[in-house]
């Protein structure tokens, strides 16, 4: 992977950190108690609701739609907030739920026939070996029955990722906007019929201001930009190559709940992050290579470019990098779901770092 959808990456496993953070707040405020299934219908309704009027369905199946609405939306995050109103903490659950990686790749290399290089498998292994040991710090204090919903909703992120996958979108965020269209109705009436309409009344009544921003924050950031980048990044590399930066999220979001919750990390969770860390170091880094620096101008290693010089020569403006796959990450409604042909090419040729 590039550096720069390396730096995008990053900014998804930020955004997806402090994500937990957000749930938990939304889920209890104040003391009071939001009913998690009714909670996921809120923020994937604000998901669709208007984007799915100026962005194009993108051009890829019904099944593949519904598939990544049911598994990376609807599943995922109905267990993830069904565990966390029943007592999961935040920052374990952002740890817990980062198993999907492993699951991912095993799936991957079963249903997608992708096999990753031996130094992102090294990677993937450490990285869980991080998970194992704050895992285990935390073990005695987290209950069974959140810590086995949290494991099914990796699962199920791990199931949509194929289906993303392999769907292979141009638009990642017309993937998010219509597949989230999947949600609403379905977790609705499953909390109706869970937690009782009168609950579900008295919910929508009461809704705090903390929870409404719960939502709109888990809405924006976490899905239409998170999932945005994501998918798209999906399109355009083998899983093996883009997973590994989930590693991140727990470190993010341990840090956060420590911050915000009081969830202070123990020697075992310090020790698990540095692990981590490492672990997305080996999978997704290429080993530096030093060469010397060219003093001259810019704009004249630009031209060389241009009359035919070598283009690893020239350093890249990293802002300038990062606007322009924002921008290809989110085209304008009337580019919506068209595939260009440089991006056609780079899918189809690019291979595991």
């Amino acid at each position: 992977m590039n550096p720069r959808h390396s730096a995008l990456a990053l900014l998804v496993a930020v955004l997806w950190g402090v994500n937990f953070v957000a749930i938990d707040l939304g889920l209890h405020p104040d003391g009071a108690e939001m009913p998690p299934l009714l909670f996921v219908a809120m923020r994937f309704t604000l998901v669709v609701l208007p984007c799915i009027f100026f962005i194009r369905k993108p051009e890829v199946g019904w099944k593949a739609i519904i598939g990544v609405g049911l598994f990376m939306s609807a599943g995922q995050f109905g267990l993830l907030y069904l565990a966390m109103a029943l007592g999961m903490p935040a920052g374990l659950a952002s740890l817990v739920l980062q198993a999907q990686v492993l699951l991912t790749v095993l799936l991957a290399a079963g249903f997608l026939g992708e096999r990753p290089s031996r130094r992102q498998f090294a990677g993937v292994v450490l990285g869980v070996a991080g998970l194992a040991v704050v895992a285990v710090g935390r073990s005695l204090v987290a209950p069974v029955l959140p810590l086995m919903i949290v494991l099914a909703a990796a699962l199920s992120w791990a199931a949509g990722n194929i289906v993303a996958r392999k769907a292979k979108a141009a638009s990642g965020l017309g993937l998010v906007v219509w597949s989230g269209a999947v949600v609403p109705l379905p977790l609705l009436g499953l909390s109706l019929l869970v937690d009782g309409p009168a609950a579900v009344s008295q919910a929508l009544l009461e809704v705090q201001p903390v929870t409404l921003v719960s939502a709109l924050y888990t809405a924006i950031f976490g899905s239409l930009v998170g999932y945005g980048i994501w998918n798209r990044l999906l399109g355009l590399y083998p899983s093996s190559a883009v997973v590994p930066f989930t590693l991140l999220v727990p470190v993010v979001g341990m840090t956060t709940a420590w911050l915000v919750l009081g969830e202070v990390p123990t020697p075992a969770e310090v020790t698990g992050g540095l692990l981590l860390l490492a672990g997305v170091a080996t999978a997704v880094l290429r080993p530096w290579k030093f060469r010397r620096r060219d003093s001259r101008p810019r704009a004249q290693r630009r031209g060389e470019v241009r009359a035919g010089g070598r283009p690893e020569d020239v350093a890249g403006d990293l802002a300038g990098d990062l606007a322009g796959d924002l921008a290809a990450a989110f085209p304008p409604a009337e580019d919506a779901g068209r595939l260009r042909p440089e991006d056609a090419t780079r899918g189809a040729g690019t291979r595991a770092d």
